[in-house]
């Protein structure tokens, strides 16, 4: 076993950089053996170094991040920071001077992940980035080695843990989407600004990692289109139930029919309770990757927290060390197909709407032939009429009856351009008859 140990740099000390260090001490003589060589923790740079580390030391402790990545005698930088600068400055630094870098970034990944690749391979060192996707789930050395020889056509995934707890209890206890919210926020599953989460930009960057190394094209998170869940509501919730589903925040990304592009999306979406990311239950993390010759294959776990995601940034730092002693690096960047990222518009999927229309003869008549003027296939059709004290009675008839009063239309529509389903929606809300579009969902996973 060599006896010089490979030197290793921390960015971040928060909830995954205490981890990391933590690890990394205390179990020190298998990371050895594992590796061939011991790994020593070199320095670490932190914002605040009066903050209380427990079992981290406080001589590596520096608040001079470009120093200590400038050093020169480091062989890997380990980066927990999250954000855009100087985090990129400070990776691209760390190739300058000779480290590989091990990621749970993102968010710059996401953004700039092809001029990072290229400039990690011009210094002829690793990027590696596991824990950016999906926490300690096994997802992207699969995808990037274990399916390198297969067609992947399709992945469809559950990649945010705070937005599966808040959707899980608004299906389970039939809370509202401001409720399940606190609910995440007081267990710590959500950030005191959960924006990132909720809006879907988190899921949305885990997108764009997963699309570029699937389909080996490159996709930024600008090309990923984006919904979050605050619009979800608990009738929306009640009305996947009755027809068999349940509604996840998914990230989607798949080739198009005709293989000459890809999608990356990301939105709410009902999906049969037949589905295995039907059962992924709380702050879990899933991921179902459909491939030519594997098949269909579920990645499922813990997608956040410091324990995980520790885990999935050690199991890169040892895969870039054992490349430093062998003098080799790593599968870099494929994008050897250069398939351009189709539009939302060009999606293929089917719709869930909701109506408030007039209660009266003819309604449905006029909404099924704005569908149709759309080449827009109506699968199937449930009134709820309202009634005196505001009470809905579900009736499966031919359409609204009493004149004068209100009732709620739900169609849920065949597969169809998403282009051609938005133009629908834009025109029912152009008629007399219909008073609103209560909720618009996509129906997914069949």
């Amino acid at each position: 076993m060599r006896t010089r140990p490979l030197k290793v740099a921390l960015l971040g000390c928060g909830v995954v950089g205490s981890e990391v260090a933590r690890i990394m001490t205390t179990q020190a003589d298998d990371l050895a053996a594992r590796i061939g060589a011991p790994v020593e923790l070199a320095g670490i740079a932190v914002r605040r170094p009066g903050r209380v580390r427990a079992g981290v030391p406080a001589d590596l402790l520096t608040t001079d991040a470009t120093a200590l990545v400038k050093r020169g005698d480091l062989d890997v930088v380990v980066e927990v920071i999250g954000g855009i600068e100087p985090v990129r400055t400070l990776i691209t630094t760390a190739f300058e001077h000779g480290a590989s870098v091990v990621s749970a970034n993102k968010a710059l990944l996401a953004a700039d992940g092809a001029a990072l690749h290229a400039k990690a391979a011009e210094h002829g060192v690793d990027l590696y980035y596991e824990a950016a996707v999906a926490g300690a789930i096994p997802l992207l050395r699969p995808l990037r080695e274990s399916l390198a020889g297969d067609r992947v056509n399709r992945v469809l995934g559950i990649v945010n843990g705070t937005t599966n707890f808040i959707l899980d209890r608004m299906d389970g206890t039939g809370a509202g989407y401001s409720e399940a919210l606190d609910e995440a926020t007081a267990l710590g599953y959500a950030e005191a600004d959960p924006t990132a989460d909720v809006e879907g930009f988190d899921a949305a960057a885990k997108a764009a990692i997963l699309a570029g190394i699937a389909f080996h094209t490159r996709v930024t998170i600008d090309d990923v289109h984006r919904e979050g869940l605050t619009e979800v509501t608990a009738a929306d919730i009640a009305s996947a139930r009755k027809m068999g589903c349940t509604v996840k925040l998914l990230a989607i990304c798949e080739r198009t029919p005709d293989g000459r592009s890809v999608t990356a999306r990301v939105h709410p979406a009902m999906i049969p309770l037949s589905h295995p990311l039907a059962s992924v239950r709380e702050a879990y993390n899933a991921v179902f990757v459909e491939a030519e010759a594997a098949g269909r294959l579920m990645f499922y776990g813990p997608g956040a927290g410091g324990a995980p995601t520790a885990s999935a940034v050690l199991g890169d730092l040892v895969a870039a060390c054992r490349n430093k002693l062998a003098g080799v690096t790593g599968a870099g960047e494929s994008a050897y197909t250069q398939l351009p990222v189709s539009p939302m518009g060009d999606v293929v999927t089917r719709y869930h709407i909701s109506l408030d229309v007039a209660d009266k003869p003819g309604v449905l008549a006029q909404v099924a032939t704005v569908f149709a003027e759309h080449d827009v296939s109506i699968d199937t059709v449930r009134q709820q009429s309202r009634i005196q004290g505001g009470d809905e009675t579900a009736v499966e008839q031919a359409g609204p009856r009493r004149e004068g009063g209100e009732a709620s239309l739900v169609v849920v529509t065949h597969r169809a351009p998403d282009a051609a389903l938005s133009a629908t929606v834009g025109s029912l809300r152009k008629l007399d008859t219909v008073r609103g579009v209560a909720s618009i969902m996509r129906v997914e996973g069949e």
